[in-house]
């Protein structure tokens, strides 16, 4: 009669898989990064990476998860694998919680799934920062395409890079994050860490490393534009909604966990935008011109390649639509009508220009710009209703997403709204901020009603 064998050799090893991958243009040279950790020492077990020729970030991402699936197998083909990615999509697909709809995804998607038993295999999303290790070999497999060569693991310096990160510091925000943390330590709370997770992806090439881990590290990781995306844990708050009376500076409270990131997108231009017309809710509701899907399209592109939004809602106007479709369709999301995000309804002035509303109507243009409470001539609406409007949209956006970064499809009077109510900053600030056709600006809010401004028209993408 056969022996019965134990807990742990019938359960297998466990693993944990960090998995990476990158185009430089997306679709560009791309490459990915795979690393196999011991979950109890963190120790490296195996490395993978390899340039994959002209791709797109999802397609290197898909390619490293099976990379590194496959390392973890030739370790041992009875562990249980834990695989952490900061790539939403791949996460939720291969969880099963997100249908694939893109043709080149699904053969990857099904090649993934067939190296380990489903049972053995679980996901889960982490923040880029927290995946520096799988990031810097996927760069390095570039770089090495770059000159024309193949990725050596005996030149490869990503391992003592995330050690050393790891070391260094293991607490992850922006600058507000910061400071709460900074208040909380004032307020004897003491220090708030949080643990250095990373993800990696599979590799053609897989390395197995000596106790230890690799001699010498320091590749630097890719820069990284938008705000980083967050843990979709609900944040447990007595209210949902951004307290405009919370309070702050150094005698606030601390935060209550990572923010709801709301990335801003200024929809493309429009027959419109060029001669500034007063283009709102209330006129002929205009498509994106063809300058205007070229820069929806850029900005779709930047977004894919950072892969950072786990959530899109757009504005029910169809120049928001358009351009929050063009997002969609690169990411594989669904895109959610926000009413509370349309433009001002500027009534009478609607497809006018400055110069011919100050000619018409000059008293009413002059009231208007004198107080937030006075609406456009012929029944439009004040800057002072819209504010309300988009504050009820921001905190019904806050009260479902938290801790997701949120991208926002809108126009000019929302996006300006949205930093002048983080900003604290009067309504006459609307008139003293510019915001191009297809810009980004950010703003991440806090579970004890702070809120950061992280970015404001920015435009780096359609260069």
């Amino acid at each position: 009669m056969p022996s019965v064998p134990s807990e742990a050799s019938e359960a297998g090893r466990r693993f944990v898989v960090e998995a990476d991958g990158g185009s430089r243009g997306n679709p560009g040279p791309a490459g990915y990064g795979a690393v196999v950790l011991d979950p109890t020492t963190g120790e490296t077990l195996a490395e993978a990476a390899e340039f994959i020729g002209v791709a797109t970030n999802n397609v290197a991402e898909y390619k490293g998860l099976i990379a590194g699936l496959r390392a973890a197998r030739e370790l041992d083909p009875a562990a249980r694998v834990r695989v952490r990615m900061d790539s939403k999509l791949v996460v939720e697909q291969m969880s099963g919680r997100w249908k694939i709809k893109h043709p080149d995804m699904k053969p990857l998607a099904a090649e993934a799934g067939r190296i380990l038993p489903p049972s053995q295999v679980t996901y889960e999303w982490i923040p880029r920062e927290r995946n520096k290790h799988a990031d810097r070999l996927a760069n390095e497999a570039m770089d090495a395409g770059k000159r024309g060569q193949r990725w050596e693991p005996s030149a490869s310096t990503a391992d003592l890079s995330a050690s050393a990160d790891a070391a260094a510091a293991r607490v992850v925000g922006d600058q507000a994050a910061g400071a709460a943390r900074a208040r909380a330590a004032l307020a004897g709370a003491g220090a708030v860490t949080s643990e250095a997770q990373a993800e990696a992806g599979p590799a053609s090439v897989v390395v197995p490393v000596p106790a230890g881990g690799a001699a010498g590290r320091g590749a630097s990781a890719s820069a990284r534009v938008l705000p980083t995306p967050l843990p979709d844990k609900p944040v447990e708050t007595a209210s949902a909604s951004v307290s405009s009376s919370a309070t702050v500076g150094w005698g606030a409270s601390a935060d209550l966990g990572a923010p709801a990131t709301f990335v801003l997108l200024r929809h493309g231009e429009t027959a419109l935008t060029p001669a500034k017309r007063f283009s709102g809710s209330g006129g002929t509701d205009p498509e994106l011109s063809a300058v205007g899907r070229g820069q929806a399209e850029r900005a779709a592109a930047a977004f894919a390649e950072r892969g950072t939004i786990e959530v899109i809602v757009s504005s029910p106007l169809r120049r928001c639509r358009e351009t929050a479709a063009a997002v969609a369709g690169r990411l594989g999301l669904d895109v959610h009508i926000e009413e509370g995000l349309r433009e001002t309804d500027f009534g009478a002035w609607e497809g006018l220009t400055f110069a011919e509303v100050r000619a018409r109507y000059p008293d009413d243009l002059d009231a208007w710009l004198a107080s937030a409470k006075a609406a456009p001539t012929g029944g439009g609406e004040s800057f002072a209703t819209v504010a309300r409007r988009v504050a009820a949209a921001r905190d019904r956006l806050v009260a479902a997403h938290p801790r997701r970064t949120v991208l926002a499809v809108t126009h000019v009077t929302p996006i300006k709204t949205l930093v002048r109510l983080a900003l604290g900053a009067p309504p006459e600030s609307l008139f003293r901020m510019e915001l191009s056709a297809a810009s980004v600006s950010a703003v991440a809010y806090y579970g004890d009603g702070n809120a950061s401004v992280r970015l404001l028209n920015d435009t780096g993408h359609l260069r």
